[in-house]
């Protein structure tokens, strides 16, 4: 064994069958032995946090939960990548030469990549969004699930109708989740603009579309959509109050005028009536849903009825038939 594998010179050099083994000696293994160890160290630091962690907080929301878990694993980094620096990159000119090659090569190999992971750092200062909220990225709506060093993962959601045409494909015809999960890089916040819809204001405007035809009540109508509406969003309009005065306080906007209003559209066929009111960022298919119902059965007492792009005939020109007789003359 000892002519096989030899040990030789100041250095340590590793020989193997009378040859040297460039880069590897003593000292590299050492180094490689301590690495291991110090990888099974930290990795089990880790494992113990994250179980205290969960004991401690695992009651708390889905945010607290997040946010320690992505403490953990930036900690976990920077505690590899200290490890590894000190065990192999004694020498200072050596750590520097190794940082300038690792430089470079990423920068030439791993442009996405280092973009993506800057992504990362700029979502995690809370200013782009946060997990649970929900938000358009890349083309993909729906709500944050998770969020990694690469990637966010949403909980896609589905598309009004006057949206289904956007790619990709949608069958669900409301923002309600279809079930798909979707990871997107993080790099997209550099390329694309990033639709929040309850990061500062967790509210949005909806409308509801009522045609009534030209001989209707339509003041009657009017009356009807404008109290189901409010039936169904009164605590909301209080709630949201206090939120849209803290968005103020924050940025320079215009104040939105809050409770329900009732717009009026002269068309060929009928009077078109929206009705503007805002709701929460979910559950916004059910709160219409309530206040259809709820309008339908109004319009059926005061028996006003719904305006449609139905068709009547009401007159045919006169027809003329000739019948002929088996010889061929006319009957």
């Amino acid at each position: 064994m000892g002519g096989i594998l030899q040990i030789v010179g100041k250095s340590h050099t590793v020989q193997l069958f009378g040859i040297r083994l460039v880069g590897v000696s003593g000292d590299t293994a050492k180094k490689l032995l301590f690495s291991i160890v110090f990888i099974a160290l930290v990795l089990l630091f880790a494992t113990i946090l994250r179980t205290v962690t969960k004991s401690v907080f695992g009651g708390r929301e889905g945010r607290v939960n997040f946010w320690t878990g992505q403490g953990i694993r930036l900690l976990t980094a920077a505690l590899l990548l200290t490890g590894f620096i000190s065990i192999w990159f004694n020498n200072p000119a050596q750590l520097g030469q190794a940082a300038a090659f690792v430089t470079a090569g990423l920068a030439i190999a791993s442009q996405r990549v280092i973009t993506a992971v800057s992504g990362y750092f700029i979502i995690l200062r809370g200013k782009t969004f946060n997990v649970g909220d929900r938000i358009m990225m890349g083309g993909v709506r729906g709500d944050v699930i998770s969020l990694g060093f690469m990637q966010t993962t949403i909980m896609e959601m589905g598309q009004p109708p006057g949206e289904q045409g956007d790619a990709p494909s949608m069958w669900v015809a409301s923002r309600q989740y279809t079930g798909r999960i979707v990871t997107v890089t993080n790099d997209k916040i550099f390329d694309l603009p990033i639709y929040n819809y309850t990061r500062e204001f967790p509210y949005i405007w909806e409308e509801l579309h009522l045609p009534i035809s030209y001989g209707s009540d339509y003041h009657r109508a009017e009356h009807i959509l404008l109290e189901s509406v409010n039936r169904n969003t009164e605590k909301i309009s209080e709630l949201s109050e206090n939120a849209l005065s803290e968005l103020e306080k924050r940025y320079v906007v215009k104040r939105e005028e809050l409770e329900p209003r009732v717009f009026f559209q002269l068309t060929d066929n009928w009077i078109q009536m929206s009705a503007r009111f805002i709701v929460p960022d979910h559950g916004v298919r059910s709160i219409k849903d309530r206040i259809s119902r709820d309008l339908l059965e109004g319009l059926v007492q005061a028996k006003i009825g719904v305006a449609s792009g139905t068709y009547e005939i009401v007159g045919m020109p006169e027809l003329k038939v000739r019948v002929e007789s088996p010889s061929g003359s006319p009957a």
